[in-house]
């Protein structure tokens, strides 16, 4: 059901201006802040733990718990992950671009509570309206007393770094962001030993947390961890971004309350998606970003559930629902889907970079018309040495989960419509193709 919950951290985007200092300080811009240095860092920590805030990067890690790691820690360092890059995932884009004073006040108050004074935001290079609006926002609050020496009067210091990517899709992982961080290839690290919490930036402890979880924190500290609590149930407590896209009648961003809203309120409703484009029957959607396994119609009433969608085999993970109808061919969803993680595998593990491109090339085989009888069976099996058993979660064969998610839209595709790749191979092509 759409529950009415008022917006939490897009409140401020029916303001034309809402990237500017002058409309953040109107509508209560850096109260948060100022709230939190009248704490203790540890009382922040406890408001945030009270949340359950679940890190909106795609892992779905509770900030708190994620903090808790860090706390006898002597050096530490922040680091907000902006580095999104996933296929028709477009909701921190949305945030750096209009709202970048509210991620940089909720940075101050993550780094005021773990006691950091050099943070970082690692953006994607290519958001080049979102990367200058961000850096102005540094400077300006910098000008305004939240960043520098002594914040506001207060005995508190940070420092904070505006990074642009190169943009490379890998540097989403937060261990290839580390490494590209420190001027190097954005190789991701092997998790034992260099978990960012142990060994990160320069060897050092590091939180590393996404830029949505950031812009919730403002509104924590002021209002209270309890009501941010009180929004959703159970683990998924408060709002969340979601990006839908595909062949509905609005595609666009929609923030919603977790758990009480489903997914066919967000692609039915009139007031969000607005249903199928033309009146068109829904054929499958992706609930989590394209590295997440696929739902059918029969999932429609599931809620926007961190432990729902996990239960029910796939993952809310980035934030993007990706919907199709019945003209989409799955054969061609599937090979783009495929192609750009071959085109965006750092290469460092043998069965990510070689098995990406031969399921690429044997599902453009499949497409051009060009399929084989066989071809289903050795689609599966390369799936199978990717991440064996063909399960969600899945099991890694690489260092970061890149490679073992390239199986899912794959699999999916399948075991979901497996007529359709067969028509594919016998006719020659694609049935829906316009010359046919």
């Amino acid at each position: 059901m759409i529950t009415g919950a008022a917006p939490i951290i897009t409140a401020r985007l029916v303001h034309g201006d809402s990237h500017t200092l002058e409309r953040y300080l109107a509508t209560g811009g850096y109260e948060g802040l100022r709230a939190a240095l009248a704490m203790t860092p540890e009382a922040v920590r406890e408001q945030v733990d009270k949340a359950s805030l679940l890190g909106r990067g795609g892992a779905g890690f509770p900030a708190g718990r994620k903090w808790s790691m860090l706390r006898k820690a002597e050096i530490t360092y922040l680091v907000v992950n902006g580095d999104e890059s996933e296929p028709a995932t477009f909701k921190d884009h949305l945030l750096v671009e209009r709202d970048p004073h509210q991620v940089i006040e909720g940075t101050i108050i993550a780094a005021y509570a773990l006691g950091v004074s050099q943070a970082f935001i690692f953006c994607r290079g290519e958001f080049a309206l979102g990367m200058e609006r961000l850096q102005q926002a540094c400077n300006d609050a910098y000008e305004h007393g939240a960043l520098g020496a002594g914040i506001f009067g207060s005995s508190f210091s940070l420092d904070l770094v505006v990074h642009p990517g190169a943009g490379a899709y890998i540097c989403g992982e937060e261990t290839a962001l580390l490494e590209s961080l420190e001027g190097k290839r954005g190789f991701p690290r092997i998790k034992p030993p260099y978990f960012p919490a142990v060994i990160g930036l320069y060897g050092a402890p590091t939180v590393v947390n996404n830029i949505e979880t950031m812009s919730n924190l403002p509104w924590i500290v002021t209002n209270g961890g309890d009501a941010f609590a009180a929004l959703g149930h159970g683990s998924s407590t408060g709002t969340r971004l979601f990006a839908l896209s595909g062949r509905v009648e609005r595609t666009g961003w929609y923030e919603l309350e977790m758990s009480k809203t489903t997914f066919r309120d967000l692609i039915y409703d009139a007031s969000l998606g607005g249903g199928i484009r033309g009146g068109g029957e829904l054929k499958a959607f992706i609930p989590g970003g394209v590295s997440a396994p696929w739902f059918g119609p029969d999932h429609l009433d599931l809620g926007l559930d961190q432990e729902a969608v996990g239960a029910a085999g796939s993952m809310l993970g980035s934030g993007s629902v990706v919907v199709m109808d019945h003209t989409t061919c799955v054969v061609r969803a599937a090979w783009r889907i495929t192609r750009f993680f071959a085109r965006e595998s750092c290469g460092q593990c043998t069965p990510c970079r070689e098995g990406s491109g031969w399921l690429e090339k044997i599902l453009l085989r499949i497409e051009e018309g060009n399929g084989r009888d066989a071809d289903l069976d050795l689609l599966m099996d390369v799936c199978d040495n990717l991440a064996p058993g063909i399960s969600w979660p899945p099991q890694q064969t690489t260092i970061c989960v890149l490679g073992s998610s390239i199986p899912s839209s794959i699999a999916s595709a399948i075991r979901m419509f497996r007529d359709e790749f067969l028509v594919h191979v016998k006719e020659g092509g694609c049935p829906m193709a316009p010359s046919r």
